[in-house]
């Protein structure tokens, strides 16, 4: 390796957790929970365990409720037979030594009648539908159903979802817990002026709107100490038709109240999330620059583009997701500028071990 390539593979603080590397796993929704309970596969502990060299693991987005849940098959962390699944999850990386988040996820207007609470309508900021689909259990992709307005009086019962989620997530035995902010879900739904048109104290002004993102990190921080808890956010990410007539005001408020509750790490999607990084004008640099924690960078990174990051210090770590999936000895691979093995996208969503935890391992024979 060369001085700058040898960089990704040095330890690193994240919170009080010293990690032996600079690159994370993101998540990964792989569908592959077991219904009716939503419980994690009974292959999960092999295939987070095959890729647990990374510094820090972060699972599959897990829905902190049914009301949560907006794909089929998706694993929650709300029931005590969910922490029991998650349990030798948790210990197989544990007993390589390494280190693994729960993503924490609430999908908002991104869900379907079929997948809600006695099939009513997905829950929102506003009642403005999403433009886009999402995959049910008929085994098919449908359109999102049109959502509801949440009255006033029930957003802090869904705040105590969160809570109460991340306390699972301790009982699971994880080592923090990451809000996922990004993508369209429902922070980020809160956050944004285009999918939020309140007139209470959630909506209108910047302030107003990041009311939602901070209780939920509030009520967090009772149940995990700051050091252990991250959040994931897409600034200028247009997945999931969300928009914002202000990005950089947005997220720099944002970062602003973060770092005041000193949170270990922002996990930050670059660019349209699976797409361009180019997608909107917008200075990661700054961002990274502002926030007093950590800075795990995310979206399309290959080896040369993150030995460039942490080289130049515009990141803490570098998070892979797709790369991940077909190559679970990745980190492997990059130390010695392996050839990565292409992904079969037809089973990434959905099945059993194939295309989960049959991929081999590479070898220079």
């Amino acid at each position: 390796m060369t001085d700058d390539s040898a960089q990704l593979f040095t330890t690193v603080t994240i919170g009080d957790l010293t990690l032996p590397n600079r690159i994370a796993m993101a998540p990964l929704t792989r569908n592959r929970a077991i219904q009716p309970n939503t419980v994690p596969s009974p292959l999960a502990p092999l295939y987070y365990r095959q890729r647990d060299a990374a510094g820090l693991l972060i699972s599959e987005a897990t829905q902190i409720s049914q009301q949560g849940q907006g794909y089929a098959w998706t694993p929650g962390c709300y029931t005590d037979a969910q922490v029991e699944a998650w349990k030798p999850v948790t210990e197989a990386v544990h007993e390589d030594g390494g280190h693994i988040f729960l993503q924490l996820w609430h999908v908002g207007r991104i869900s379907h009648t079929s997948l809600q609470p006695n099939g009513g309508a997905p829950v929102a900021p506003s009642a403005i539908a999403a433009k886009t689909k999402t995959f049910i259990e008929s085994g098919k992709f449908a359109e999102t159903s049109a959502p509801r307005a949440l009255e006033t009086s029930e957003i802090a019962a869904i705040v105590a979802d969160y809570a109460h989620a991340a306390g699972c997530a301790r009982r699971a035995g994880f080592d923090g817990v990451e809000l996922h902010g990004a993508n369209g879900y429902l922070i980020d739904q809160f956050l944004r002026d285009g999918t939020n048109k309140r007139n209470d104290e959630y909506g209108g002004p910047i302030e107003n709107r990041l009311r939602f993102a901070l209780e939920v990190v509030d009520a967090v921080l009772k149940v995990w100490p700051a050091t252990r808890v991250g959040m994931r956010i897409a600034p200028v990410s247009p997945a999931n038709d969300i928009a914002d007539s202000n990005p950089t005001a947005l997220f720099g408020a944002l970062i602003e109240a973060l770092s005041q509750r000193n949170l270990a790490f922002i996990h930050v999607v670059e660019g349209a999330t699976a797409g361009p990084r180019d997608v909107a004008p917008f200075d990661f640099v700054a961002l990274r620059r502002a926030f007093s924690g950590a800075y795990i960078a995310n979206n399309g990174y290959t080896r040369a583009l993150a030995i460039e990051a942490i080289s130049q210090n515009r990141a803490d770590m570098i998070a892979f997701g797709r790369p991940f999936i077909a190559n679970p000895d990745l980190v492997e691979r990059l130390r010695v500028d392996a050839p990565l093995a292409p992904g079969d996208q037809a089973t990434y969503y959905g099945g059993g071990a194939e295309g989960y935890t049959d991929y081999p391992v590479w070898s220079a024979a």
